[in-house]
């Protein structure tokens, strides 16, 4: 099973840093960047979850500016969940670690440029 541990920390690391965030800061974009973050983190899951893309596609709604700690934690998790379940790649599916990688750096990035 893979070990997700190095999204989930990150993850929660930002969620943290989302939730304690003062809203001035919030509103001049750590918010938006925070939920298109979410929004990712939701799509990588359930390429992994349904491959055929049968399944209606999930959305993450735009809750409001004090929410996206948690949808951030939520789909994060969720992505952590699917990766453990993953099989391992096939034919030109990339590698549930490699994909587990590209969260990881996705996740930093996000963080860096909400939090600046």
């Amino acid at each position: 099973m893979l070990d997700t541990s190095p999204l989930n920390a990150v993850v929660e690391r930002f969620a943290d840093r989302l939730r304690a965030a003062p809203q001035s800061r919030l509103t001049r974009g750590a918010a938006a960047e925070a939920l298109e973050l979410a929004r990712e983190l939701a799509v990588r899951a359930q390429r992994l979850e349904d491959p055929s893309g049968a399944a209606p596609a999930r959305e993450v709604p735009d809750e409001g500016i004090f929410l996206v700690g948690d949808q951030v934690a939520v789909t994060g998790l969720d992505l952590a969940e699917a990766l453990r379940g993953a099989p391992a790649a096939g034919n030109d599916a990339k590698a549930p670690s490699e994909v587990l990688d590209e969260a990881v750096a996705l996740v930093e990035r996000a963080e860096v440029r909400a939090m600046r």
